[in-house]
């Protein structure tokens, strides 16, 4: 009896609980552990949207979606493919940490719109717009010029304005069809004396008749920051002040982002930090307006490690990193592939249940190979399964589970013959520094043994923490158990290669001729 009344106790307490944070939905920071990169935000509504930056990763511009600010899913890509030069084929060279950067989302009179500019050629911006960006395939609206890490703003007189680089402001055409050529065309402020370094990440919002231009700002030889600029008029003159300085956590300082506010009028921050190989996640932080400016953070000032934001939670139907059966018709938002797919080399339907992965053309190394299917990790760990039947490779092919970046841990079945070994092994790639060419790739064998089953289950388990940034290498013959396999591998983010976050890639290669295939039975996916 005594039992029971304190099991009531405890539930009844719960309940109370629950009624008194109805309504309330509890976040901790990073509010994606994740690479998500450059967020820019907008709201219809209850609704708000997220678009980041992934590049060369294929389709790309994910636009993600919620009503907490917190539990996000990717609702719709921006493009399947891009094809401005024959490098995004990997024809020609790369565009390893090119392609789509820093994307700018907003909705304006019963329409959202994107602009981005690919950092390559032929240097000119997409403008993309949907009535649904959950619902409706976005519709190419323009090419116009090129604009770096650029913000989208529709006045309210009509006009239409693009903010960009280091203080610049350009106007377009009212339909967003080309650069208004009569229109605005300047520069709005000019460097004062403390700004050494990097100045850029643009994002613009209207609050109170004045205009708010955010920007991220790293003096050489001092923190990262994040500044404001703002001003009673559109194009000056524009005043400054330092909203946020602070290296939460024991990672680096944060820096580049979005303001947004709530339908109750509450306004917060969606802003960026660097942290290691798991990339660029999100941190989301509550904003006061104090003397008419934006500032981020907590009372102190400082990047919350949680918080509460007074909205419903509204759970999500699909995660960011999720597992795939590959029994749909599609593939899972949260694929992407490396540069554009060969189509007619994969497949969901040659045999229902798997993904087949068919070689291509004959390359010599991971980076050059097609259809290298990838998704995000997580921190502070997390672990990916694959399940491999093996029994379609020919001599000379390559297949297997990756902790892909440009300094990468693979696991890889390689046939040699009519034998089949496991290897796990690193990978360095050695880019040109304009044509984004695979000039080398160096690699390391770790451990090798011979495997004689049509059947593999490869495992990656990886560790985010501060300081660790490690990937772990098992194999199995039972998905049961399991076996270590190689070294350790440190993880690492290096803006001079690919300029993301370390991802689980998928891959099926040829070294000699193009016949072969794997068909990957499961992608088990798990948050530790």
């Amino acid at each position: 009896m005594k039992r029971n009344f304190i099991l009531l106790l405890l539930v009844v307490s719960f309940a109370g609980c629950t009624a008194q944070r109805e309504g309330v939905t509890r976040y901790t920071n990073p509010v994606i552990n994740a690479d998500a990169p450059d967020p820019s935000l907008t709201r219809h509504g209850d609704d708000f949207y997220l678009i980041t930056t992934t590049m060369h990763m294929m389709p790309g511009a994910p636009v993600m979606k919620s009503k907490d600010l917190v539990n996000w899913e990717i609702v719709s890509y921006l493009y399947e493919t891009l094809h401005d030069t024959p490098k995004y084929d990997m024809d020609e060279g790369t565009v390893y940490g090119r392609g789509q950067w820093a994307s700018s989302i907003r909705y304006h009179e019963g329409k959202f719109y994107v602009l981005f500019s690919p950092n390559d050629q032929p240097y000119s911006a997409y403008i993309y717009s949907t009535t649904d960006p959950a619902t409706e395939k976005w519709q190419l609206v323009s090419r116009t010029a090129h604009f770096h890490d650029a913000s989208l703003f529709f006045d309210d007189d009509g006009r239409v304005f693009v903010f960009y680089g280091t203080g610049d402001l350009r106007e377009l055409e009212p339909d967003l069809s080309r650069v208004k050529e009569d229109g605005v065309h300047m520069k709005i402020f000019e460097r004062d004396e403390t700004e050494t370094g990097l100045l850029e990440g643009s994002h613009v919002v209207k609050h109170n008749g004045k205009y708010y231009l955010m920007m991220i700002s790293w003096p050489q030889g001092e923190p990262r920051r994040q500044v404001c600029y703002r001003a009673d008029n559109i194009t000056g003159p524009y005043e400054k002040k330092v909203v946020l300085e602070d290296n939460f956590a024991g990672f680096p300082y944060v820096g580049q982002g979005s303001l947004i506010d709530d339908k109750h009028g509450n306004w917060y921050a969606v802003i960026f930090q660097d942290r290691g190989a798991i990339g660029r996640v999100p941190l989301l932080m509550p904003v006061r307006w104090v003397d008419g400016w934006p500032m981020l953070g907590d009372e102190n000032g400082k990047v919350p490690a949680s918080g509460e934001i007074p909205l419903k939670p509204h759970p999500v139907n699909s995660r960011i990193v999720d597992s795939d059966d590959f029994s749909g018709t599609a593939l899972k938002r949260c694929w992407q592939w490396n540069h554009n797919p060969r189509n007619e080399n994969w497949s969901l339907s040659e045999r229902p249940g798997y993904l087949r992965l068919r070689t291509n053309r004959p390359v010599d190394n991971l980076y050059a190979a097609y259809n290298t299917l990838t998704q995000r990790m997580e921190g502070p760990q997390c672990k990916g399964i694959v399940s491999i039947d093996l029994s379609g490779m020919q001599d000379g092919d390559v297949t297997g589970l990756s902790a892909f970046n440009g300094h990468s841990g693979l696991l890889s079945v390689v046939m040699e013959g009519d034998r089949k070994y496991l290897t796990m092994s690193t990978n360095v790639v050695e880019l040109s520094d304009k044509e984004k060419v695979i000039l080398n790739v160096e690699v390391e064998e770790k451990e090798r043994i011979e495997w004689t089953q049509e059947n593999i289950y490869l495992r990656i388990d990886c560790d985010f923490n501060l300081h660790k940034d490690i990937a772990t290498f098992y194999y199995s013959a039972d998905n049961e158990h399991w076996t270590k396999i190689g070294t350790d591998f440190k993880m690492q983010f290096d803006y001079k290669k690919l300029f993301m976050g370390t991802r689980f890639a998928i891959f099926n290669y040829a070294t000699k001729e193009s016949s072969g295939y794997v068909d990957v039975d499961f992608f088990e996916y798990k948050q530790l």
